[in-house]
């Protein structure tokens, strides 16, 4: 079986992080994010400096460095699943340049479905498992199953915050989405069903691809 290219796209909430997994154990690809790509080339040289210089500042790498180490991450691969970039239009084009793509999938989730998602998550206040009201709640209303910690909602997952982050999704990467669509690329894949159903969709859409 061929190494295959993918890149998948999908909102904060819409699965992209389990259906990578998946990705990765049955095609044994690797997984790329843009995080765990910029942690690991943290000191690589660039034109406009190292990684580490504008995460030290807290400040937002540069496109152009974001691209030089996912540019790094990809050669060093075989095949993958590209998770968390492009994040923009200057992005995407920078991304046809370097590499070819068997697929691109995005997970479509509804704004409301996501909302629920995001706001329903709990966390271990002790050791930061997490659990969610609806989807996988634990044994005993807000207790930790691993270690009887409290659950806590997060403040980064209220719905006043959750629906601004998943605003910010949308401008920035809405014309990704529409520049795929465009060239006939994009695959849209069913995000709202079961762990199950989503991942029979994406596994089908790749082999189709390869």
């Amino acid at each position: 079986m061929s190494q295959p290219k993918i890149l998948l796209l999908g909102a904060p909430g819409a699965g992209k992080g389990t259906q990578s997994k998946n990705i990765v154990e049955h095609y044994g690809v690797e997984h790329v994010t843009t995080g765990d790509a910029l942690r690991a080339n943290k000191d690589l040289e660039t034109e406009h400096g190292t990684p580490r210089e504008y995460m030290e500042a807290g400040e937002l790498v540069p496109d152009p460095v974001v691209n030089e180490i996912v540019k790094a991450a990809l050669e060093d691969a075989d095949g993958f699943v590209l998770d968390g970039y492009p994040r923009n239009l200057s992005q995407a084009e920078y991304l046809e340049e370097i590499t070819d793509l068997d697929l691109v999938a995005f997970l479509d989730v509804s704004t409301d479905e996501l909302v629920d998602r995001l706001t329903g998550r709990r966390v271990c206040s002790e050791c930061g498992a997490n659990f969610h009201v609806e989807f996988n709640q634990p044994d005993e209303e807000g207790v930790c199953d691993e270690c009887g910690g409290e659950l806590i909602q997060r403040d980064d997952d209220t719905e006043e915050t959750v629906k601004e982050r998943l605003n910010v999704f949308e401008e920035n990467t809405q014309p990704v989405i529409d520049h795929y669509e465009e060239t006939g690329a994009l695959v849209r894949i069913d995000g709202e069903g079961s762990l199950e159903e989503v991942w029979n969709d994406l596994e089908a859409a790749i082999d189709d691809a390869i």
